[in-house]
């Protein structure tokens, strides 16, 4: 009885990710740090979360940041709002199969509360490294779908779509060194 409680429990736990979407080797990042490909709803569900952060802390960033971030800003509102309107494109055409997320994921929502929450003179110092590293994460995310995805539309747009990001990390990296 014991065993099939602390088994039934372990699967849960083990499962509970894949209720949302996301496997558990994306989620962990156990996935990018062994190079392997995510699963079409994993790149999906992290393609959506880090457009709408990116957008959001965008925002918020046009209203506390400074001038170099309020116009690095306004490339991410651009960019990223096209990036979801083709993958909305893409699923609803059938192209796709999988679910966009309506809302950002636990982790998204703490970062962007920490961003909100920061005193305009702090700001920077939340944004800019936040900036670096969830480009770095979406680089390491579109590389390897373009390479070994498993829906052939998607993996070409993910193709197609990496080089922006590898911008905005060079951006974002430049960014951070003028602080």
């Amino acid at each position: 009885m014991n065993k099939w409680i602390v088994s039934s429990a372990c699967a849960v736990f083990l499962l509970a990710p894949l209720a949302h979407g996301q496997s558990v080797g994306e989620k962990t990042g156990v996935n990018s740090t062994l190079g392997i490909s995510p699963t079409t709803q994993d790149f999906v569900t992290e393609a959506a979360n880090s457009d709408m952060l990116e957008i959001a802390a965008a925002k918020v960033a046009q209203e506390k940041g400074n001038a170099d971030e309020k116009k690095f800003a306004e490339q991410m509102i651009t960019d990223h709002t096209k990036t979801s309107t083709d993958i909305k494109g893409l699923i609803t055409s059938g192209d796709v199969k999988a679910t966009i997320p309506t809302q950002l994921d636990d982790s998204s929502q703490k970062k962007l509360t920490e961003l909100r929450d920061a005193k305009p003179q702090d700001f920077a110092g939340y944004y800019d490294p936040m900036q670096v590293s969830a480009h770095k994460d979406a680089v390491s995310l579109f590389e390897r779908y373009s390479k070994a995805g498993d829906n052939s539309k998607l993996k070409d747009w993910a193709g197609k779509t990496l080089p922006t990001l590898q911008h905005h990390l060079q951006m974002a990296e430049n960014l951070k060194r003028r602080d």
